[in-house]
């Protein structure tokens, strides 16, 4: 067994996270980043920072 061979299959083997298996979806950063600011609008016109 060659050294790509054996990276090869640990690669196969590796546990799976349950997370997605495409990438980052740009709407999904989108909203993301959105609630961030709004929640730091939010937190900011309370007076708590």
């Amino acid at each position: 067994m060659t050294s790509t061979a054996a990276s090869a299959d640990l690669a196969e083997t590796r546990t799976r996270t349950g997370g997605p298996d495409d990438g980052p979806n740009v709407l999904e950063h989108i909203l993301g980043w959105t609630l961030v600011v709004v929640l730091a609008m939010f937190v900011t016109q309370l007076g708590l920072i």
